[in-house]
């Protein structure tokens, strides 16, 4: 199993080290709070350089209420200075535009959908620069947005994997989960259930076998066991409860063995997991959203990163969504998203190695 932990040794000096830009994610939800939570410890400051896109009004509050000094250097997000190297630890970019948001309403709004779009559309603007430009950034790490606030907002996609692919324009990619105990991989994400097995191809089945094992050897297993789950009960038990194992997710197989990947299976998912964190398989491919992620949080709520593959550059985000009912009463906690940073560092230090 991949090691998540801090990057060895002291900290970088300022100028050697990675530049990482965190979203705020919805002004109404936890964002602001995990945020601050996470980048008040020293160890994690250490990582990187970080460049932060949100609120410095909601950044604040949610620092008081922990009892956090502020810790931050801010900027207004269109002011010219914005658009030179940025050289503070950690620099607020604030859109106090949108003033107050997220203070007196906590839940999906059109406005929080506007605002945590335009953190992200302005975060993959600088991460997408050329190499050695001004204001660009190595990675970008995402606070929760809420996707009912961005369909307010007007926009088409179902989340943050999508947005990225389509703004990216990267035609293949896959949402992975990364934690201590167990790496999952998914076929298919945002998309009702009932539709799955109309979706599923064996397109959809190779590539996070593909891109899963790319993945787990950028994170130190130098030959990755991967287990692929089934779709259906108890993998079908040879097409009695239907036919996609032998009509589609056992050619995949065949095909990442053909290229040299350690990958097996349709395996049962009640019982492949077990395997897994017992330590057999290094990395499961789950086939629907709730098959892998129900795993994955059972084991590792507050330490598991979800991790874009297929990106041409690296985004981790923490695996929660918005919390509304805890916002402003300072519960959130700031594990996952000190995870996501973390792993978001070690990514980027190995590129610019």
């Amino acid at each position: 199993m991949a090691c998540m932990g801090d990057l060895p040794g002291q900290p970088l000096p300022l100028n050697r080290r990675p530049v990482i830009a965190v979203t705020m994610g919805d002004p109404a939800g936890i964002g602001p709070e995990v945020v601050v939570k996470a980048l008040s410890d020293p160890a994690v400051r250490g990582l990187a350089r970080f460049v932060v896109y949100g609120m410095n009004e909601l950044l604040s509050y949610a620092a008081d209420l922990a009892e956090i000094e502020p810790f931050w250097w801010r900027l207004q997000h269109d002011s010219p200075r914005a658009g030179f190297d940025l050289v503070h630890e950690v620099v607020v970019l604030d859109y106090d535009e949108y003033s107050m948001l997220g203070q007196t309403v906590h839940r999906p709004t059109k406005q929080g959908g506007q605002a945590s779009l335009r953190f992200v559309n302005d975060a993959v603007t600088a991460a997408t620069r050329l190499a050695g430009a001004d204001a660009g950034v190595d990675a970008i790490v995402t606070a929760p947005i809420s996707k009912e606030s961005w369909q307010m907002a007007g926009c088409p996609h179902a989340g943050h994997t999508e947005l990225l692919a389509r703004q990216t324009k990267s035609k293949r990619v896959v949402m992975m989960f990364a934690s201590p105990k167990l790496n999952v991989a998914l076929a298919t994400v945002h998309i009702p259930l009932m539709d799955v097995r109309n979706r599923l191809t064996i397109g959809c089945a190779f590539d996070p076998i593909d891109m899963g094992h790319a993945a787990m050897q950028r994170l130190g297993v130098e030959r990755p066991r991967i287990a692929v789950c089934g779709l259906n009960p108890h993998a079908s038990e040879n097409g009695r409860f239907g036919d996609e194992e032998r009509r589609i997710i056992s050619p995949a197989i065949e095909m990442a063995r053909q290229a040299g990947i350690d990958a097996a299976g349709p395996f049962p998912a009640d019982t492949v997991f077990n395997h897994a964190v017992a330590g057999r398989y290094d990395l499961v491919v789950a086939m629907y959203h709730d098959q892998g992620l129900i795993p994955v949080k059972l084991l590792g709520f507050h330490d598991a990163v979800n991790l874009t593959l297929g990106l041409p550059i690296t985004r981790t985000s923490v695996d929660h969504g918005t919390a509304f009912d805890i916002v402003g009463r300072n519960k959130a906690h700031a594990g996952s998203m000190k995870a996501a940073i973390r792993l978001a560092a070690r990514l980027s230090a190995k590129q610019r190695a």
